[in-house]
């Protein structure tokens, strides 16, 4: 079974079985619930959804699915074709539109797509709102208008161009340092829009030189498109081949950023972030934001500033919130999210591609001097597989009352603060299973902590579910 309905969107596999995978009967039903969910919060009769997709093999198919169900349902479609989710997010506004979906499984394989629902601000709908949209999806009672009131469609290829423009228009965006430091770049686009709106964004900003990598938006990923360190190796080694100063790599729905320094070592995704806030704090003194499973860096750069750093719950919807909340100036996820409220609440790689590049442009040093700078940590991911009869909110709770005496947080599962780093412990909603994520210094200390947690964890099962 590969359909997974959750709070952010639908995502599967294509083909199958209705219920079981994503098929175009499952995609009808859905896109007809978040029709009707819009109507319910907008209070309108009439609404106006952007509609983007990435380059996936399935993209086409669901696409025209979803256009024909939205005008079933009365709604007017701006139709922007190939896209990027931050692209997206930046049209709903700009238009004044009542929501978007966004046609993207981000960085899972090939096979799998997703619709990802938007509200009136281009963000991500609430846990709230996501709820009411699964109630609609699974009690389907939806009213499909007559001939008479059928919604219309209007293609759009202008957003691109209008996301870049928005870009180069911010403040902290310097176009012309970038120019003038003539920087080589690499771009490795995974076959995907990052191909369409990466090579336009670094012309716009005055780089000449680029070296690309799978440009080709034809959604044949030539390698495992999550932007992690196992999987960019060919741009890494292309970085130094053709003696480039940096390599930037981007997702399918280019809403996540990694980079490669000169010598050819990956920069670190959870340093993307680290990077972009050190150079915004730089200009403009605020708070900052990142999820409880990212690098305690951020912390140290924003207190260097004499600021403050808060931790949100995993997930975008909780970054955005607790930025909000506390009026952050950049905020973003240890995945190489960039979340820039002076343009839009939402990952953006267009606006950390443009701010890396201003900031090493103005530092003038080499992208590998840059990583150097920023506290080294490593994070150690591992999980525990439990049997269903395992009550795991009780063996959390133990957790923590054995760890009272540290800085503890159950916002989102349990958070152990040391001096030396930390430990996250996070329980899967569907499997009985535990993530267990720790960072400290170096990879030995950081698994030392998380062996000493899973001791715990094997400690409490044995004595009370055995």
């Amino acid at each position: 079974m590969s359909l997974i309905k959750s709070i952010s969107g639908f995502r599967g596999t294509i083909g199958g079985k209705e219920g079981d995978n994503l098929t175009p009967i499952d995609i009808v039903k859905f896109t007809s619930a978040y029709s009707q969910f819009i109507k319910e919060s907008s209070k309108k009769d009439k609404i106006k959804i952007v509609l983007g997709r990435d380059a996936r093999i399935s993209g086409e198919m669901v696409s025209s699915l979803v256009v024909g169900t939205l005008m079933g349902m009365g709604v007017d479609v701006i139709d922007t074709g190939l896209s990027t989710t931050p692209t997206v997010e930046v049209a709903v506004t700009h238009f004044n539109a009542d929501g978007g979906i966004i046609l993207t499984a981000s960085h899972n394989p090939k096979e799998w797509n997703a619709l990802k629902l938007l509200n009136s601000k281009g963000e991500f709908i609430s846990h709230n709102e996501g709820v009411r949209v699964l109630e609609l999806a699974e009690n389907p009672d939806f009213e499909f208008s007559n001939v008479l009131e059928l919604g219309k469609c209007i293609k759009d290829d202008t957003t691109i161009d209008l996301h870049i423009q928005k870009v180069l228009e911010l403040k902290l965006v310097d176009k012309q340092a970038i120019e003038k430091a003539n920087f080589k770049v690499a771009i490795d686009s995974v076959n995907s829009t990052g191909g369409i709106v990466i090579p336009k964004l670094l012309k716009a900003l005055g780089v000449k030189q680029v070296v690309e990598l799978y440009s080709e938006p034809n959604g044949e990923f030539p390698h495992n498109p999550e932007p992690l360190p196992e999987n960019i190796t060919e741009i890494c080694q292309r970085v130094v081949k053709d003696k480039c100063d940096i390599g930037f790599i981007v997702d399918p729905d280019v809403d996540r950023l990694a980079i490669v320094s000169e010598d050819g070592e990956a920069f670190g995704e959870e340093y993307t972030l680290v990077a972009v806030a050190d150079y915004i704090l730089s200009q403009t003194p605020g708070n900052t934001v990142s999820n409880m499973s990212s690098t305690r860096a951020l912390r140290d750069i924003t207190e260097g500033y004499n600021q403050t750093y808060n931790a949100s719950a995993v997930g975008e919807v909780n970054v955005v919130e607790m930025m909000k909340k506390t009026n952050a100036v950049i905020g973003g996820e240890g995945n190489g999210g960039i979340i820039y409220p002076e343009l839009h609440y939402g990952r953006d790689a267009l606006v950390g591609i443009a701010l890396f590049l201003t900031h090493l442009a103005k530092k003038n040093i080499k992208t590998s001097a840059l990583r150097a700078s920023y506290p080294e940590y490593v994070i150690s991911k591992n999980k525990m597989e439990l049997t269903p009869d395992i009550n795991v909110d009780y063996i959390l709770d133990n957790i923590a009352n054995k760890y009272k005496e540290f800085e503890v947080s159950t916002i989102d599962g349990v958070k152990i603060n040391f001096d030396f780093g930390w430990v996250h412990l996070r329980k899967s909603n569907t499997e009985p299973i535990i993530r267990i994520y720790s960072e400290a210094a170096n990879l030995a200390k950081a698994n030392e902590v998380a062996s000493e947690i899973m001791d715990d964890i094997f400690k409490i099962v044995r004595d009370r579910f055995n």
